[in-house]
C-alpha cells in the first residue's frame, strides 16, 4: 500500500494576488465529486468523478485509505464510468463536491479545493517523508494547520452533508 504524506492547511481566501504576481502559476483545475461508500474508524472507501472543465472529459477512481494525520496508507485505481454510476446509485448519497486548482509554487505542487456546499478552503502540500512534512515551515498566508484535525477531513464534511 502507498503512504500519501501531506499537510493541510486553512486557506482564509483564495491567492488570488500571487496568482496575478505569478508566485503561484495554475497547472490544472478540476472539478470533483466525492462519495463515500464505507468509512469504519481510520478506514474509508470512496469514489470520485473528476471533470476537466476545460475539456469536459472526466475520469473515475476508487480509493481507499487508511489511517489519520499526515501520513496515511492509501490505494487508489481507475474505474469506468459504468461502475461509478453503479456504486453512486446503489449508495444514492449526496456527493461532496469541490474544484480543486493545482498550482506551481516555487518547486512545490500545492492543491486548493474550494468546496461548493459549505464555505471551506482547504490546501494541500505533499511530501515524499514524513521528516519532509514535519520540518516544512509553511507561509503565513496558508493559514492555520488543520493537518490532524478531523472537524476538517473531507469524510467529516460529506457526513454532515448527509445529515442536511
Amino acid at each position: 500500500m502507498a503512504l500519501e504524506i501531506e499537510r493541510k492547511f486553512l486557506l482564509p481566501e483564495f491567492p488570488a494576488a500571487l496568482i496575478d504576481e505569478k508566485e503561484l502559476r495554475i497547472e490544472k483545475e478540476q472539478w470533483i465529486e466525492q462519495t463515500y461508500l464505507a468509512i469504519h474508524g481510520d478506514q474509508e472507501l470512496r469514489v470520485r468523478k473528476i471533470v476537466d472543465p476545460t475539456s469536459g472529459e472526466a475520469e473515475y477512481t476508487h480509493t481507499f485509505k487508511k489511517g489519520h494525520g499526515i501520513a496515511r496508507e492509501e490505494v487508489e485505481y481507475a474505474i469506468s464510468e459504468g461502475l461509478y454510476e453503479q456504486m453512486i446509485a446503489t449508495h444514492q448519497a449526496v456527493p461532496l463536491m469541490k474544484k480543486r486548482t493545482t498550482a506551481a509554487w516555487g518547486d512545490r505542487r500545492i492543491e486548493i479545493d474550494e468546496y461548493n456546499q459549505i464555505e471551506l478552503l482547504v490546501l494541500e502540500v505533499e511530501f515524499a517523508s514524513v521528516a519532509e512534512a514535519e520540518s516544512f515551515v509553511p507561509p503565513a498566508w496558508f493559514g492555520k494547520d488543520i493537518s490532524s484535525d478531523k472537524q476538517y477531513s473531507n469524510k467529516k464534511v460529506w457526513m454532515e452533508l448527509q445529515n442536511r
